[in-house]
């Protein structure tokens, strides 16, 4: 056809536009077309080479992550959900919806959390997936929710060169439940207000001289108890986070599942939902690995 790359996106992103502002009505290919600028023939063509899928199945994510949105911030019934994003019928919604996230829509509304949103990760990866051999069932489901949290304090054991948690652990060796030896230090202060934490430091939090990658945990701002030898405090002023969480796993899968929800998480971009990371005001935070729960990792956001 002659179209540039740059074209092809520019189309691409007309036809995204036209979906967004038309989810709550019926979209036929030909109105997708004609919002590229192509034929259907080469709209299709071009919106999977850049997407990585169809343009009916980025509608039916869009609509899905759009009714997920409706459902946890309002009180509208799941049929009336279903209609306003045109499913045909509660069955298929529900459907749909299961499918997709692993979880039914009444059970989505009604879970319980702390403030903020719920939206499974895998309808909010935006970016196209190039690796080779790249499958479905590659694609970590993630859980994300924003929170927020308090004015607090951080206790922390920093390092000298650590980067991650394996150069951290041979800095200071393994404590007695296979964690590292600051780590056992940590679960001893009983005026945390959560567990520890692995933490990767903002530049603005980490003095010269010592690495990126420590563990601490946080406590009330009026914290006045005894900071183990060794240890640092930092201050943290209130802030939001957005909390990734991924599917449980076998332990024995360890490295490739943490492996692969991080990755996940590295390619989220937060400005989908009006959120922007923050790395000045908290460090990125993530805890112990567990297979019963999945990987659960923090990062601090602002809202735009």
């Amino acid at each position: 056809m002659g179209e540039t790359v740059d074209e092809h996106i520019a189309a691409v992103m007309r036809m995204k536009s036209f979906i967004a502002s038309h989810l709550r009505e019926s979209i036929t290919a030909r109105d997708v077309a004609m919002a590229a600028g192509y034929s259907q023939y080469h709209a299709a063509r071009v919106f999977r080479a850049e997407t990585g899928s169809s343009p009916f199945e980025y509608i039916r994510q869009e609509r899905l992550t759009a009714a997920a949105r409706v459902l946890r911030t309002t009180d509208t019934r799941v049929l009336d959900v279903a209609l306003d994003f045109v499913f045909d019928s509660h069955e298929g919604f529900t459907r749909a919806f299961s499918n997709g996230f692993g979880i039914s829509p009444k059970q989505f509304a009604t879970r319980p959390s702390p403030d903020g949103w719920l939206i499974p990760f895998q309808y909010l990866d935006r970016t196209r997936l190039k690796q080779k051999g790249q499958t479905v069932n590659q694609t970590a489901v993630i859980f994300t929710q924003i929170v927020e949290r308090p004015t607090r304090k951080l206790i922390l054991k920093r390092s000298k060169t650590a980067s991650d948690y394996f150069s951290y652990v041979e800095e200071f060796g393994c404590g007695d439940e296979n964690n590292s030896a600051p780590w056992d230090v940590l679960v001893g202060i009983r005026e945390a207000l959560y567990e520890p934490v692995g933490l990767w430091l903002p530049s603005n939090m980490r003095p010269e001289g010592t690495g990126v990658y420590a563990h601490g945990v946080e406590v009330p701002a009026d914290f006045n108890g005894a900071v183990p030898e060794g240890f640092d405090v930092i201050d943290l002023e209130p802030c939001k986070l957005i909390v990734f969480q991924g599917e449980p796993y076998d332990d024995a899968d360890y490295q490739t599942a943490v492996g692969l929800c991080m990755e996940r998480i590295g390619s989220f971009n937060p400005e989908v939902y009006g959120y922007a990371y923050a790395p000045e005001l908290a460090p990125r935070m993530q805890l112990a690995p567990a297979g019963w729960r999945g990987y659960i990792e923090m990062l601090p956001v602002r809202q735009m």
